[in-house]
């Protein structure tokens, strides 16, 4: 299989924490893997779709839910003013529809705010967030996710 998305899926059981922050029957959470930007994490169903016009009612309904409560846990975990969620799937070996929730700390520089948040994507290797870091920060916004509450 060439999905990335769909390969972590199908391991979901004996995934590190920073690939499984969290989880339902529609939906897996991750981190992302080639970031300098800690708690940029990627929401992605848990099977294979390349459109969001494809989502079921049911992931559908449950995706809006999701966006908020993963805004909530980083704002509460990292400090962020903010989330972006954005979402592509164009790059090669990703057509999986995903959604990049990404904290927009207060204090990010100008020039990398909106669109250019990006920058932080696809970082040399020597300025990502290491797996540790990545592990400690699933640990932490699953913490939180357990304990909010969407009211």
């Amino acid at each position: 299989m060439d999905c990335y998305t769909c390969r972590n899926n199908q391991q979901i059981s004996t995934l590190p924490p920073r690939e499984l922050v969290a989880a339902d029957e529609h939906w897996r959470i991750a981190h992302a893997f080639d970031t300098a930007l800690p708690g940029w994490l990627i929401l992605m169903p848990r099977r294979h779709v390349v459109s969001i016009a494809d989502l079921s009612a049911a992931e559908a309904a449950s995706l809006g839910t999701w966006q908020v409560r993963l805004s909530r846990a980083l704002r509460a975990v990292t400090g962020c003013a903010k989330t972006y969620v954005v979402q592509f799937a164009e790059q090669e070996g990703f057509a999986h529809v995903h959604f990049h929730v990404v904290p927009r700390m207060p204090d990010l520089p100008a020039d990398r705010r909106g669109p250019r948040i990006f920058t932080y994507l696809a970082a040399a290797e020597d300025q990502r967030v290491n797996e540790q870091r990545q592990d400690d920060l699933a640990a932490a916004l699953r913490t939180q996710l357990d304990h909010a509450d969407l009211g």
